[in-house]
């Protein structure tokens, strides 16, 4: 038992005879262990490119409903009016009136009162 910790402790495993096997071995767990290793870092790499976007997209949609209130409120009446009083273009008093063409020959007449 003595002899057996003394060997693996002085590796003699890896220099005797059928050494070639447990070589091979070895070999195999450091190219699986570097697989290992190359794999995480992708993993980590992609978690943080997730992390990277959800936080850009966070801030696009915050500033997109900005853009949509204030789109909102500078399309209200009250603030179309503000802006027309600066350049004294003032809301109309009289209501529209609404058109309507009966007659094949009103239109006719209506089209050349337009031309």
């Amino acid at each position: 038992m003595k002899t057996s910790i003394y060997n693996l402790l002085k590796a003699r495993f890896l220099i005797d005879e059928d050494a070639i096997k447990n070589w091979r071995f070895i070999v195999f767990l450091i190219a699986l262990a570097i697989i290992m290793i190359a794999n995480t870092q992708r993993y980590e790499q992609k978690v943080f490119k997730i992390a990277e976007l959800t936080s850009e997209v966070k801030e696009m949609r915050s500033e997109f409903v900005d853009r949509r209130s204030e789109l909102m409120k500078l399309r209200m009446e009250s603030t179309v009016s503000e802006k027309m009083l600066e350049k004294e273009i003032y809301p109309s008093t009289v209501p529209p009136v609404k058109i309507k063409v009966k007659d094949v020959e009103e239109k006719s007449f209506l089209e050349k009162l337009w031309q």
